[in-house]
């Protein structure tokens, strides 16, 4: 899908696409852009695929079909340089598990979730294999107004999304 619409507007790079999938089996296209998007560790977990790095090596010039993580992905030797055919391929990608994505904000929810800026007292996180989170802002940093409400995200990956919302 990601390979036909890239293909659509004569896009040759690297670069993600952004669409929605519904449990009918339905893709629902959203935006193709030359850049990672911030919840890309969705996919990385989902897809075990090392996005910033396949970009990375498809920038370079390294044919997709070449790249260890995509061979693994569609079902092919690792280390094998047979061509792989995105569009009709023999071993269709299937996720596995489930990840729920969580944006970190600093909001006043009785001013209608303004931003709100402030001292950050202690921040704590442990990320683990299954669980893993990022944040702008140092454990005992502060965050300031004129700075976007975001300040992190967190990734849950599980078997099944029961498994990832715990």
């Amino acid at each position: 899908c990601a390979v036909r619409i890239a293909r659509m507007v004569a896009y040759v790079s690297a670069g993600t696409v952004e669409y929605l999938y519904s449990p009918d089996g339905s893709f629902y296209f959203l935006e193709l852009n030359p850049r990672l998007q911030v919840e890309h560790p969705c996919t990385e977990m989902v897809a075990d695929v090392n996005l910033p790095a396949a970009q990375l090596q498809i920038a370079m010039g390294i044919p997709l079909h070449r790249l260890k993580d995509i061979r693994i992905l569609y079902g092919e030797s690792p280390w094998a340089d047979t061509p792989i055919n995105f569009e009709e391929p023999i071993n269709i990608p299937r996720p596995s598990g489930h990840v729920i994505a969580a944006r970190i904000t600093s909001e006043n929810p009785d001013e209608g979730f303004k931003p709100s800026s402030g001292t950050v007292q202690e921040l704590n996180f442990r990320s683990n294999k299954n669980v893993w989170g990022y944040f702008s802002v140092a454990a005992a940093g502060g965050l300031h107004e004129f700075a976007d409400s975001q300040f992190g995200h967190c990734f849950s990956w599980g078997e099944n999304r029961e498994e990832a919302i715990s």
